[in-house]
């Protein structure tokens, strides 16, 4: 790795950090706010900083849930359980040495399975057609809807909005305009990157506008020998990492995502560990947990997303985002034709993450001073940022008045518990899915038939039906189960 890129990545961890002790932003949030400062970048140094923004973010989750009990990330939520305990206890430190060196275990087990597994993928990935593709990508709806933890209407509902702006401009195919309204400025389509911007940073801003947020929390002292007294006591909890560890890699490369992967890992550490029931009350076990498995879903999370196009979670389908407007196209192909910046990314990941342990572990103090300044000069600096990132896409006024539109929707949407995520995902792939299918119906000559040519294609959209009908299989065996009894 080149000393440039070494220095992109410092940076993308500093911000990353940064944007995970800021409650509200989010990994998500900030690498969409933070993606136009990449345009003029190599693409590989600006996946390395954006990646590593997402990695910082992971990390500074942490510090807010345990000293101040407020999570920066929807994934800390389970770190305050014991965390926050921790810390009034005057064991601050341990807390938080015990939550940056799960983060790492965790992050380090999955980009192994990254760095083995991937190549295999994509191989494989190699011999898909359309009809495997749009099977694929189908696969990815259907299991969003079925497996999501919000209510299936929701996540279908999320996600239709997100079809529909996708089809606004353009039709590549027919050349024809679609749904622009003789407006000439959108005949270029909603901008992935605009719609994230507004979506997820300005609606945070406002929702957090709305909740009054203030600071108040316990005092954070690190020193050598705390770290060194709590990595003494961590290896009596290789069990617990390893679970943790597995149970993210499997919610990552799924869309499962961070925050289920967090609670189930702290779910089973309680059901398992002979000092469960104190759970609750400060035990270190009840941190390692979920910090393991958040940070090894968020980093398998790039696995689908660099093999096959689709993204494991919602920043993956920002980073996605990203790589189109870089002109890469993610998928097997970028195993063959892009090895540079492939390999150039899992190396950032291995090194992004030895940083980020050792800049948390030194520098955790000047973090949590920076929730002493108060939020209406944080507040606002966010919206400019975000504002000149939105206008730095086209240089038009139009994308701000969009971002502010969009973050209205945000904000609406997060009100009523909509689902963001299926929205960015249908933005994102949504003229991919069409094309495949489009070019599918073409080869078939107008027979679904296509989609069940083979037993690898029928396969993959037989697991997608499955997975888009999960809730009512379960809804329907749990009414059977009391006549059974």
């Amino acid at each position: 790795m080149s000393l440039k890129n070494i220095l992109f990545m410092l940076v993308g961890i500093l911000l990353g950090v940064l944007i995970g002790v800021l409650p509200g932003l989010g990994g998500a949030n900030g690498v969409a706010i933070l993606l136009p400062l990449t345009f003029s970048m190599p693409p590989t140094s600006a996946i390395i900083m954006l990646s590593c923004i997402y990695w910082g973010a992971l990390f500074g989750g942490a510090i807010t849930s345990v000293l101040f009990n407020i999570p920066g990330e929807p994934w800390s939520v389970a770190t305050t359980f014991d965390g926050y305990p921790m810390a009034r206890d005057g064991r601050a430190g341990e807390a938080l040495t015990a939550a940056f060196t799960s983060s790492f275990v965790g992050a380090f087990i999955a980009v192994v399975v990254l760095t083995f597994l991937a190549p295999l993928v994509a191989q494989f990935a190699l011999q898909f057609g359309p009809p495997e593709f749009f099977a694929v990508q189908f696969l990815t709806f259907c299991s969003f809807v079925g497996m999501s933890k919000e209510p299936p209407f929701k996540t279908l509902a999320s996600m239709m909005i997100g079809f529909a702006l996708a089809a606004v401009g353009l039709d590549t195919v027919t050349g024809q305009l679609r749904m622009t309204f003789g407006i000439y400025e959108i005949i270029r389509g909603f901008d992935f990157l605009i719609a994230v911007i507004g979506l997820f940073g300005i609606g945070e801003i406002l929702l957090t506008m709305e909740e009054g947020l203030s600071f108040k929390g316990a005092s954070a002292k690190i020193n050598a020998r705390v770290v060194w007294q709590t990595w003494k006591k961590l290896p009596k909890y290789w069990a617990t990492s390893i679970r943790g560890a597995l149970v993210g890699c499997w919610m990552g490369i799924t869309p499962g995502g961070a925050t289920p992967a967090s609670f189930m890992s702290y779910g089973l550490a309680k059901r398992f560990s002979k000092d469960g029931p104190q759970f609750g009350t400060g035990k270190i076990e009840g941190v390692v947990a979920p910090e393991t498995a958040a940070h090894a879903a968020g980093t398998s999370a790039l696995l689908p997303m660099l093999t096959l196009g689709i993204p494991g979670s919602p920043t993956a389908a920002v980073l996605l985002g990203g790589l189109l407007i870089w002109g890469l196209q993610p998928g097997p192909l970028l195993f063959v034709e892009q090895k540079e910046f492939v390999w150039g990314l899992i190396a950032s990941i291995y090194l992004g993450n030895i940083v980020g342990l050792l800049i948390v572990l030194t520098t955790v103090p000047w973090w949590a001073a920076i929730l002493r300044i108060p939020f209406s000069i944080i507040g606002p600096a966010i919206v400019v940022v975000c504002a000149i990132g939105a206008y730095t896409v086209h240089n038009a006024m139009l994308d701000v008045a969009l971002m502010l539109f969009f973050g209205v929707v945000g904000y609406a949407f997060k009100k009523l518990n909509y689902p963001l995520a299926p929205l960015v995902l249908a933005l994102v792939l949504g003229d991919m899915a069409e094309s495949a299918f489009r070019q599918s119906m073409i080869i078939s000559r107008g027979s679904l038939s296509a989609f069940w040519a083979n037993g690898l294609v029928g396969s993959i959209m037989a697991l997608a039906l499955a997975l888009l009908f999960w809730p009512l299989i379960v809804q329907a065996k749990n009414s059977l189960l009391p006549k059974r009894a």
